[in-house]
């Protein structure tokens, strides 16, 4: 099938690309195409802008933690419809763990035939960014360079020279040309840009970003560009097929402005499994609702740990469900949450207190990028049937640790790359709980949102038998008189 496409990458990281592939999206949007974003990598932030600048979920495509024909059927399923599908790379176009690439964004780009437009953060640039150009197209002869977007220009004059170089010595058309302007600035912090969900005038940021860029990208070249991509080989859906089933159990999920790291192919897969999704505000609800399960995501609960900890009566509430053996599932800031204490800057914070640690902030990553795991057969829902030894990837990036750890702790992993709890264990196991500073994928044979709903479902039948079981009995008054 024909899919109009594009891949927005840059030479390096930083080079702005997320705030043009926000704005592109926006002015796309604008004009009354329909827009499907991806976004290459593990990241839940970016994903969180440019699903809101398309009006629809943003979806991730893991060349580390997904086949090719999961990649190619997401793609494919979630491009049908759109008028457009705009893929953000990460890093440089080049870049990738593999040294063959087999997993950088150029990749990507061969697999799905996707024409790439080059973000070139242009400050301090002029004759040099010819031959940038021209080794990038002639590193990989089979990936199509289409277009270059000068990002951070200096003003009109740094933009006709840098136009002029571009004309004289390469091939590749100049469809944008973005002039510094503070108002495209979208604030960061450690784990990168600060997420829409916090800010309550994201929509007008992003607005104003995508009328921004409409007047200084040529749209109409960037839609002729994806609509000349070639033919994309169609491969089986990575969506579950059929209908999803009968919801058996409620999953509460913490969304807020302290838990949003969470994939929409995640939550599409617990619903696929039999569940129904239960949002929960850890900051204001005041009660845990009845629930048969809980999946606690990652965040920046040390940003909101003062309203966390105010939130005593939901605290408690987790505590005490915990200890009754409610099914938990928490990813990083969850697993924070769910710990005795968070420290932050010099000040502690009460949390949830359910499993026997402390969160501690530290300036510096203390684990970074993508992981690879290997099962202790500890889980209380393993991947591999009860067996140790079974290998999960995932990812990830925290900046906390645990301190002050019960030595009796279990572990649901044991770490081969990565750092997760403790440079040699991840997943802490608590009761119910599985809590780790790795993050998952119902992808790759990991297909934890099934395994975690079934576990659910068996812990929620096991509680109706125990009732039944120690109910008192009533005798009929008229049996018990003779």
């Amino acid at each position: 099938m024909t899919t109009p496409r594009l891949l927005l990458s840059a030479a390096h990281k930083s080079s702005g690309k997320t705030t043009v592939s926000v704005g592109l999206c926006a002015a796309l949007r604008q004009r009354g195409l329909a827009v499907q974003s991806f976004k290459k990598g593990p990241d839940y932030i970016d994903p969180m802008w440019l699903g809101q600048a398309c009006g629809r979920d943003c979806r991730n495509l893991d060349l580390f933690l997904m086949s090719q024909d999961e990649i190619v059927g997401m793609f494919s399923h979630f491009s049908t419809g759109a008028g457009i599908s705009v893929v953000e790379g990460n890093k440089g176009l080049y870049d990738g763990l593999a040294l063959d690439g087999s997993n950088s964004n150029a990749a990507l780009a061969h697999m799905l035939g996707l024409p790439v437009e080059l973000v070139i953060d242009a400050r301090g640039m002029t004759r040099g960014v010819a031959p940038l150009i021209l080794g990038y197209q002639a590193f990989d002869p089979n990936i199509r360079i289409a277009g270059v977007i000068l990002n951070n220009l200096g003003g009109t004059r740094h933009e006709a020279k840098l136009r002029a170089v571009i004309e004289h010595y390469t091939d590749v058309p100049v469809v944008g040309a973005v002039q510094c302007d503070t108002r495209l600035n979208i604030g960061e912090r450690h784990l990168g840009l600060v997420p829409n969900r916090e800010l309550g005038d994201a929509s007008r940021r992003i607005e104003e970003i995508g009328t921004i860029i409409a007047l200084q990208v040529d749209l109409n070249r960037v839609i002729e560009i994806a609509r000349n991509a070639p033919p994309l080989v169609s491969a089986h859906s990575a969506r579950p097929s059929g209908h999803a089933k009968r919801r058996r159990v409620c999953i509460g999920v913490a969304r807020d402005k302290a838990f949003g790291f969470y994939y929409p192919d995640d939550l599409d897969a617990l619903r696929s499994a039999g569940a129904e999704i239960v949002t929960i505000d850890t900051l204001h609800d005041p009660e845990l609702p009845d629930v048969d399960g809980l999946f606690i995501g990652g965040g920046f609960p040390e940003v909101f740990m003062d309203d966390l900890e105010a939130n005593a009566s939901l605290r408690e509430q987790v505590r005490n469900a915990v200890d009754g053996g409610l099914p938990v599932y928490a990813e990083c800031g969850g697993l924070m949450y769910l710990a005795r204490t968070l420290t932050w800057k010099g000040r502690t914070c009460r949390m949830v207190g359910a499993i026997p640690g402390d969160a501690v902030m530290h300036d510096k990553p203390v684990g970074r990028g993508y992981v690879r795991l290997a099962e202790t057969g500890l889980s209380p829902w393993p991947a591999s049937g009860g067996a140790s030894g079974g290998q999960v990837r995932g990812h990830e990036f925290h900046y906390s640790s645990l301190e002050n750890l019960d030595p009796d702790v279990e572990f649901a992993y044991r770490v081969l790359r990565g750092y997760g709890v403790n440079g040699e264990y991840d997943g802490l196991v608590y009761g119910n709980v599985l809590a780790s500073y790795a993050h998952l994928r119902s992808v790759g044979g990991v297909d934890w949102a099934a395994r975690f709903v079934s576990f659910v479902t068996q812990q929620k039948s096991a509680r109706r038998k125990d009732r039944v079981i120690t109910a008192p009995v009533r005798l009929d008054h008229s049996v018990a008189a003779l």
